[in-house]
């Protein structure tokens, strides 16, 4: 294939009633005295979905087969939304250009990455956005809106924000954004019972994020 991503996306009304979310790994040693010694494997959370839980008609279904063999099963990755966690801010608010830090000015540097914070007080949890709704990209400098085309543009398909003229030195970056999970699915095949799916058998259609 020519590439191992394709910039589409899951079918949506199928991706509203699937299910899951971010996962971690973490090894646990329980000590003698009955402590544990806690260690993180994995520097970041990975997100996994089951969209089969969306699948509410054959019509529905027969649009992810297509879609599976177009992926070519585990092959090739795609956008997915997840309506949990969709957007720069909560979910039932419009993107605002505050939403987020991506950076500092620096006088010389004028590339940006998407990024969303999680938390705030103890260990906030930074992940990187490369996939945003291109569309929705708002970005501010020290809290004033930039226009897109004439100040700044964003890459679709990486979340890089490039500034026309390098941000002034100590300078706040902020956006706000929607944006799609990089995922592939985590099978080769879809194993789906017609008749048990028809007696109310909901498939299993998992799916795994892509950690960029």
């Amino acid at each position: 294939m020519a590439t191992d991503f394709h910039e589409v996306r899951f079918p949506l009304d199928v991706s509203l009633g699937s299910g899951g979310g971010p996962v971690r790994r973490t090894d646990i040693v329980t000590l003698a005295s009955g402590r544990e010694h806690r260690n993180s494997r994995w520097a970041h959370s990975r997100r996994r979905y089951d969209a089969g839980l969306g699948v509410r008609g054959i019509d529905a279904l027969h649009a992810v087969i297509a879609f599976f063999e177009e992926r070519r099963g585990r092959l090739i990755g795609f956008r997915f939304r997840d309506r949990t966690d969709w957007r720069s801010g909560p979910p039932a608010r419009a993107p605002t250009p505050l939403d987020q830090p991506i950076g500092t000015g620096d006088g010389a540097t004028r590339q940006f990455q998407l990024a969303k914070t999680y938390g705030s007080a103890h260990a906030p949890y930074r992940r990187t956005i490369a996939k945003p709704d291109g569309a929705t990209v708002r970005v501010a400098v020290n809290g004033v809106e930039q226009a897109a085309g004439p100040h700044f543009s964003c890459d679709p398909t990486t979340g890089l924000v490039t500034f026309t003229n390098p941000p002034a030195s100590g300078a706040a970056i902020t956006a706000g954004f929607a944006f799609d999970v990089p995922v592939r699915f985590d099978t080769d095949e879809l194993d789906i019972d017609l008749s048990a799916f028809e007696a109310g058998a909901i498939p299993q259609i998992p799916l795994v994020e892509i950690v960029p």
